[in-house]
């Protein structure tokens, strides 16, 4: 009976334990694709098994795995700064070094098992005999890329972790090494590559890839007036797994390295690859999933730049808006990303706040330009005004009511939040962890936000925070610029016009 491989399986990340290195190929293969694997059947069947209970189920699963994806990004965007960080440190490894090694495969065997059950969720949709009678084509179409894209997911963290730890032969060593603290098995990095290394794992992600492009080609106009396939094409499409999956085999280029490696020891190995091209280097450009496809339109305009700075004052909010890149598509309402305007030495000065102590850790970095503090993946940041205006839509909203002690206290408050990492569950009631809009409600503590509940948690978008700037909010809204224009005459009105028919009742909630 053929074996039914899963797509989660086809980008499998996990290390798997000494059995796979200490068996035969025979026993190995069934290891990985045991026959008989009906998750998916199950799924469909008492998730989607009422007709009309399918888009709500769907809609449920598309938010779920909007955070799982923000949490995947967040993780590879970390393990990349500090992998770089250990491949530059001097031997030996400190013991927090090690810990920190543990930990994060630790917290990726966790991810990795949410993602994979999201994987293997729908992969039996791509069966006509299954799906078609329980599901409309764009509903099938919408599961199917809810799966690949996972798998993707998966699959580019695999890439991660293969051409960045396994090409240091130090990092490789202490990876490949249990570790029955943590529950580790040895060989780590090892099972990977033996895993990833198979003809059928290519096979099921091109047959998945093929449906997909067929379908989002013939239902076109389902994808252009979905937001939630929209968001899930740019996820697809924006994987480096997915380009090299279609012009060549990722898993060709890591089996000729397995196969090298069965000839030469590792230390050898090591040494000749440093006089070569890292498989991580030429996977970086795309490895954090935040691939912009062009700049913003006001960005490196000068005039732009020095027109807004001399119009922010300290504490002002900024909202940003960026078409081109894919979390755009995954935040509701117009505005996609908020930030606060801390101020210049000059406007520090004459608060009263450059000898503060939140200050002074900063005071270098404001000289030099910085003076935004944004939520981003990398967590709360100080940034210069020119990098966060890579942007076609900008807004500055300030307090209608506002005092030098005032903009004083909003400004500690943004300060405070820096260093501070992303919430990926944008849960505005947790303050360890924080994302773009949360930054706002947790500086203008004086205003009473209006939030929505989505699985359980209080969030708040940054079209929430720019209702706060309509007529009878405690905001007002002092530059807009929309596509790549300044909006002069009725900026209020086109503000309004931009958030939609609901801003007036977000208004008031």
């Amino acid at each position: 009976m053929a074996k039914w491989i899963s797509l989660a399986w086809l980008c499998l990340v996990l290390a798997l334990p000494a059995y796979a290195v200490e068996h035969s190929p025979e026993a190995w293969e069934e290891y990985i694709f045991p026959s008989g694997n009906t998750l998916c059947e199950s799924h469909l069947q008492q998730v989607h098994g009422v007709a009309s209970e399918v888009e709500q189920a769907l809609a449920r699963e598309f938010e779920e795995y909007g955070q799982l994806v923000e949490q995947a990004l967040v993780y590879r965007s970390n393990t990349i700064a500090e992998g770089l960080r250990l491949k530059s440190l001097p031997s030996p490894l400190s013991g927090a070094d090690l810990q920190l090694l543990n930990e994060g495969m630790v917290l990726h065997l966790q991810l990795r098992e949410k993602l994979l059950r999201m994987a293997e969720s729908h992969e039996c949709w791509l069966d006509p005999a299954t799906a078609e009678s329980l599901l409309t084509p764009r509903q099938r179409l919408e599961g199917v890329m809810l799966s690949l894209s996972a798998a993707l997911v998966l699959y580019d963290n695999y890439l991660l972790a293969i051409t960045l730890f396994d090409e240091d032969v130090r990092l490789r060593r202490v990876l490949n090494d249990s570790d029955s603290g943590y529950g580790i098995g040895r060989e780590i990095l090892t099972s990977i590559s033996l895993s990833y290394n198979s003809i059928q794992n290519r096979a099921r992600v091109r047959r998945a890839i093929n449906f997909y492009e067929e379908e989002v080609r013939r239902l076109a106009a389902d994808v252009r007036s979905e937001p939630r396939l929209r968001y899930l094409e740019g996820l697809i499409e924006q994987s480096a797994s997915y380009d090299m999956t279609k012009s060549f085999s990722p898993a060709y280029v890591v089996g000729r390295k397995l196969n090298f490696m069965e000839r030469v020891t590792r230390d050898q190995l090591a040494e000749v690859a440093a006089g070569g091209v890292s498989l991580f280097s030429m996977l970086f450009g795309n490895a954090v999933g935040l691939v912009e496809t062009r700049h913003g339109k006001l960005f490196h305009r000068d005039d732009v730049t020095a027109a807004i700075a001399g119009q922010l004052r300290a504490g002002d909010i900024l909202l940003e808006k960026t078409p081109f890149r894919l979390t755009d598509a995954l935040i509701p309402g117009h505005w996609g990303h908020a930030a606060v305007w801390v101020g210049n030495e000059m406007e520090l000065r004459a608060l009263g706040l450059w000898d503060h102590p939140l200050v002074l850790p900063h005071r270098a970095a404001i000289r030099a330009g910085a003076g935004v503090v944004e939520a981003l993946r990398s967590g709360v940041e100080l940034n210069p005004l020119e990098r966060f205006l890579n942007v076609d839509d900008m807004a500055v909203l300030r307090a209608r009511e506002s005092n030098a002690q005032g903009r004083a206290t909003l400004v500690l408050n943004a300060l405070r939040q820096i260093g501070k990492d992303y919430d990926f569950n944008f849960d505005v009631e947790t303050t360890d962890r924080i994302v773009c809009s949360e930054l706002i409600y947790a500086t203008y503590t004086d205003i009473t936000w209006p939030t929505t509940k989505t699985l359980g948690r209080s969030t708040i978008s940054p079209d929430q925070v720019a209702v706060k700037a309509l007529p009878g909010g405690p905001l007002e809204l002092v530059l807009l610029y929309h596509d790549g224009a300044a909006v002069a005459e009725q900026r209020e009105a086109r503000h309004a016009q931009l958030l939609g028919p609901q801003a007036t009742l977000a208004l008031s909630r």
